[in-house]
């Protein structure tokens, strides 16, 4: 069984048109999910690509191995998802950014690696002294498409799956839209009117800290509704012109006879607020559905067809699957679950539920953007992730961990530092009311916090596979073996 996993950065569930959006042109995903099984209900472990990425390699979450920033990823003695192909046989090619492994991880587990050649995004027409600076709305790129670096990404995909193939191989393409700036060739940049779009959600009372800090701090306070609904439009732009690009992929799979024996993944890493709430781009510690819910769909040979799984699932489930259907066992402890029997038609479990993490603690002052010394540090005041490090540095705990718990329907966000959250899904989808601390909904806070915490103490941590001995040394020799004189 070969494998293509295709992974859009920071695209949401709802706005693919399979999953229900009523404007944008996505025909290629469509397609895909009609040869497939579409879930509908996938929620990521973590709103931001490293910690996200981590979880979905390992099915491990952010809090167990304590993978929550950008700039501490998967290490060598590890176990993740491409060290395992590799070891059985596969031919493991990577074409595309990278925020999952360390270097040495390539070497030893990666056959081929590369990332796009050429820009993503036009010029940031912005200056420090306008409002719309911090909105990441950019100018069309008009660079030729062939340079453009999701479609070198692609090329180079395509490229591997026309040659002669010894192995199995898994074809992993980690693409950047619609990750912000706001920007896509024409005619994709201006292919919807903002004015056809549905409302956004609107700026809310009883939300975190955080909401209003960020409209603040990127001066998103002093833009009018224009903007923001031109921020959605290109956003869904940059969506569909992800969707050509998959197009092209998928043609080259029956083209070269490989659709017979590849399973195809569709899957993002976490989603944009794009808008809604008066807000762009994501946050650390937040998790409402339009950052946490992706779409999730897989076409394998012999699996079912326009089948839909309504149940929720958790986006590090992608790892156990394709360790099960390629019949390799798995030699560390995760929480993932495959997914084979829905890929088989079968119904998801009612009763799971759905975990994320987010944020730093106080005492952990490297993780927070733009840390004196850390890996941020040197952010200059005009680049476009200026506001969000300087946020962090001046209220600390609008970035404070979160972690939450996701049903069918209802959502509990528990923040010890900052505002906790609780939302009736059936009654309020889009998140508007939170209903934390109010006495009528006393029973179901209580129920959510008492099964938040018992997920919380099962997967704290998970115990080595091997085992250390216990005896002192021999008389006469150091701990290291050396003879003692």
């Amino acid at each position: 069984m070969n494998f293509v996993i295709l992974n859009p950065d920071e695209l949401r569930a709802e706005s693919v048109g399979c999953y229900g959006h009523p404007v944008v042109q996505t025909p290629n995903i469509d397609r895909l999910a009609a040869s497939g099984t579409r879930f509908d209900q996938c929620h990521v472990q973590h709103t931001v690509c490293t910690p996200s990425r981590c979880s979905f390699l390992t099915g491990l979450y952010p809090s167990t191995r304590g993978h929550r920033t950008l700039w501490h990823t998967l290490r060598s003695h590890e176990h993740h998802l491409f060290r395992y192909l590799k070891e059985a046989g596969y031919d493991n090619r990577w074409y595309g950014k990278n925020d999952v492994l360390t270097h040495d991880n390539f070497t030893a587990y990666v056959d081929e690696a590369r990332g796009g050649v050429g820009a993503n995004v036009g010029g940031n027409p912005y200056s420090l002294d306008e409002d719309e600076y911090y909105s990441f709305l950019s100018e069309p790129y008009e660079g030729p498409l062939d340079r453009h670096g999701d479609t070198s990404c692609y090329q180079q995909g395509i490229d591997f799956l026309r040659a002669d193939h010894e192995r199995p191989f898994c074809l992993f393409l980690p693409t950047s839209f619609p990750h912000p700036p706001y920007s896509a060739p024409q005619p994709w940049h201006d292919m919807y009117d903002p004015a056809d779009l549905p409302d956004l959600r609107p700026v809310c009372d009883g939300k975190p800290d955080f909401h209003d800090l960020i409209r603040e701090y990127r001066r998103l306070d002093r833009v009018d509704e224009a903007v923001l609904r031109k921020i959605q439009a290109v956003y869904l732009g940059m969506t569909s012109y992800a969707d050509h690009l998959v197009g092209q992929l998928l043609d080259a799979l029956d083209e070269t006879g490989l659709r017979e024996n590849t399973t195809v993944i569709f899957m993002s890493d976490h989603g944009d607020w794009a808008g809604d709430f008066g807000l762009v781009e994501k946050w650390p510690s937040g998790l409402d559905d339009t950052l946490t819910r992706v779409p999730f769909i897989v076409r394998t040979p012999g699996g079912s067809k326009e089948h839909v799984v309504e149940e929720p699932i958790e986006a590090f489930d992608m790892m156990a699957t394709v360790l099960d259907l390629a019949d390799i066992e798995p030699q560390h402890t995760h929480f993932a679950r495959s997914l084979t029997p829905q890929l088989n038609g079968a119904a998801g479990d009612p009763d799971r539920a759905a975990f994320a993490d987010g944020g730093y603690a106080k005492f952990e002052p490297r993780c927070f953007e733009m840390s004196e010394g850390g890996s941020s540090a040197g952010w200059k005041p005009e680049g476009i992730y200026y506001p969000k490090g300087k946020q962090q540095q001046d209220h600390p705990l609008s970035v404070c961990r979160a972690t939450m718990i996701r049903t069918r329907s209802a959502k509990l966000i528990h923040r010890p530092e900052g505002v906790s959250e609780l939302y009736d899904l059936d009654e309020d989808p889009k998140e508007l009311e939170n209903l934390y601390g109010r006495s009528e909904h006393a029973s179901l806070q209580q129920e959510l916090t008492t099964r938040l915490l018992d997920h919380c103490v099962q997967t704290s941590d998970t115990s080595p596979w091997d085992e250390d001995p216990r005896g002192l040394p021999k008389e006469g020799q150091r701990a290291d073996g050396t003879r003692q004189r």
